[in-house]
């Protein structure tokens, strides 16, 4: 059985690239504008408030984890005492390789690792957009076994412990992607897959998705009317069906052509296509050039 979220996951590569241990006390605020660079950040004591365009203010407490796969603006802020509006903290570094926000010299209310990941497919974008837009997990056995792995291995100073802290948060990662699959999650596959008539759909396409897939089609799979299956499906994936197939399509499209063992033809018939010539017209109209083109540039970036 072909499982959608290992397929996205592996198809996106991810690695935690960045990582540093931020400790804060008194009134602080830190705003964050980077767009699409995805950001995750562990509480390790305390509480702090997270804000971020995608959702309303969450409060994050020990053991939380949250990721945003594709952030594009965000703030961290204490909890009490409220800081000023305008207010806008820098970290300050410290001798012990952390860094302090707010107060410097009083114990710190809250201490996290924060961080940044970085998803190693070209196809990266696409990939994120089939992902929740943000992901907060707490109470998840697991996930806070996890959490206590990373925060024993960042507070060591053992041989190999970037490497190991770096394994360690890929499989946080995913942990908490899957961790998440709930009604409550924000839209996109891990929410779809959280609905069992959406997720045999959701199976279907990606286990065949050299099928003529219809409208009428999937929603026979998830045994639900047309009208019924298409409204469903679009709340809780945050796309309709068919540019849901055509995203995964293109992404698995632009995987194969890059692997380099496989003709156009070949590739347009694995993923839907009755012709090279149809697979290239839609290749072209969605990535901006044609297959040919994408393999050069391709080649040149290796």
């Amino acid at each position: 059985m072909i499982d959608p979220l290992a397929e996205v996951v592996t198809l996106l590569q991810p690695n935690a690239s960045y990582s540093k241990i931020v400790s804060a006390a008194g009134a602080w605020r830190v705003r964050r504008s980077e767009p699409g660079r995805p950001f995750y950040c562990v509480i390790m004591e305390g509480a702090c408030c997270l804000r971020s365009e995608e959702q309303g203010p969450i409060l994050l407490e020990a053991g939380d984890f949250v990721l945003l796969p594709s952030a594009h603006g965000f703030t961290n802020s204490s909890i009490g005492p409220e800081p000023p509006h305008d207010l806008q903290s820098t970290p300050v570094l410290l001798s012990n390789g952390e860094f302090r926000l707010g107060t410097q010299d009083v114990p710190p209310d809250v201490r996290m690792l924060i961080g940044h990941c970085t998803f190693g497919s070209p196809d990266a974008a696409l990939l994120v957009s089939l992902l929740p837009r943000q992901v907060h997990v707490r109470g998840e056995p697991r996930l806070t076994t996890l959490v206590q792995l990373v925060i024993e291995e960042s507070r060591a100073q053992r041989p190999a412990r970037d490497v190991i802290l770096a394994r360690l948060l890929e499989v946080l990662l995913i942990e908490a992607l899957r961790s998440n699959i709930g009604s409550e999650a924000s839209p996109g596959l891990v929410r779809g897959l959280a609905d069992c008539r959406l997720a045999a759909s959701l199976k279907c396409m990606h286990e065949r998705p050299s099928h003529p897939w219809t409208v009428a089609a999937l929603a026979k799979e998830a045994a639900l009317s047309r009208s019924a299956f298409f409204e469903r499906f679009s709340r809780a994936v945050g796309v309709a069906p068919m540019e849901y197939l055509l995203s995964w399509r293109m992404a698995l499209a632009k995987n194969l052509l890059r692997a380099k063992d496989s003709g156009i033809a070949d590739i347009a018939e694995r993923v839907g296509y009755s012709s090279a010539s149809t697979f290239s017209v839609a290749f072209a109209r969605h990535v901006g050039m044609p297959p040919a083109r994408y393999v050069r540039e391709q080649a040149l970036l290796q």
